[in-house]
């Protein structure tokens, strides 16, 4: 049972891995993802690391300086967002632009890298890893536009590719549990919170003794039991929505109604709800705010508007 008291990574995340005594497993599991020795140098604040009343559970992010002086985004999505691919893009270029000094030159912009941890299916794609990049195809003779010997030596770089963001995201979900290589063991890490006896992947030796249940303390405990009950609440909503809507369809609902409420409860609107339906979604909210969910999940989950979530909270 040993193997199964590993506390999960995103809530190490939140609450152990900006120590820098554990910067060794933050470093491992980079280190395996990027296929190079990282080594981080300090974290730096990001959303994610600040702790408020509107907690959210649904998202952990982490931003770390490594050695080599590159901003390393590592964000975990726990429940469904349509416009990810957006909040990626966002987040590189919110970090590169709050990273550079008034009056520095376009050359001191410091490479972003950004990792995306996501258990729920992004996109349409066999792989459960993906690494996205920057080039430039000519469009007639169709080769890569390449930085001049001058260029090279001024931003220390030897692609145009490395000056702009790389984007790296893992498909947890997507995972079949068949770890074959080091990076494989982290993601069955990421997926089960189990760390296997024969796993040698870099960082996995120092969350195997330090990543245990055991060693949180009273209060630690709680809040982290607390944490895991409000992801399977939250899944628990997802899941009920989508089964509400079907049994909708399934009982004669019109689909031109149907697909408009589904609609509007993935992109966080209101459109087509009827009176009785949007005193539901108010009760559900209500319930919701109760329970500690934040006003984007519950936007997202009862197609209401974040401005009818907060008057509910402030009445």
């Amino acid at each position: 049972m040993e193997n199964l008291q590993h506390i999960r990574f995103d809530w190490a995340i939140k609450k152990i891995l900006r120590s820098k005594a554990n910067f060794g497993i933050l470093e491992g599991f980079l280190s395996e993802l990027l296929k190079e020795d990282i080594k981080i140098i300090d974290i730096l604040e990001s959303e994610g690391n600040k702790e408020t009343s509107d907690d959210k559970f649904n998202r952990v992010d982490i931003l770390v300086r490594d050695i080599k002086d590159q901003l390393i985004i590592v964000e975990i999505q726990n429940t469904r967002e349509l416009d990810y691919f957006y909040k990626i893009l966002y987040n590189a270029c919110k970090v590169t632009v709050e990273h550079i000094k008034s009056g520095d030159t376009y050359s001191e912009v410091k490479k972003v890298i950004t990792v995306s941890v996501v258990y729920f299916d992004l996109g349409q794609g066999a792989d459960y890893v993906y690494h996205g990049t920057t080039t430039f195809l000519g469009l007639h003779n169709r080769d890569i536009l390449q930085l001049s010997a001058n260029q090279k030596k001024m931003f220390s770089r030897e692609t145009v590719t490395a000056i702009f963001p790389d984007h790296y995201i893992i498909k947890v979900n997507g995972f079949n549990d068949i770890a074959r290589d080091p990076l494989d063991e982290w993601i069955y890490f990421l997926k089960n919170s189990e760390i296997k006896k024969e796993f040698k992947a870099k960082g996995l030796d120092e969350a195997r003794e330090k990543l245990k249940e055991i060693y949180l303390s009273g209060d630690e405990l709680r809040a982290y039991k607390y944490y895991l009950e409000q992801l399977h609440y939250e899944a628990s909503i997802a899941q009920t929505i989508k089964f509400d809507l079907e049994y909708a369809k399934q009982e004669g609902m019109e689909e031109g109604k149907a697909k408009g409420i589904a609609e509007g409860i993935a992109e966080g609107k209101a459109e087509g709800i009827t009176e009785g339906e949007k005193n539901k979604a108010l009760e559900m909210a209500r319930k919701s705010l109760e329970e500690g969910l934040s006003i984007q999940l519950i936007s997202k989950l009862t197609g209401l508007s974040k401005e009818e979530i907060n008057s509910l909270r402030s009445g």
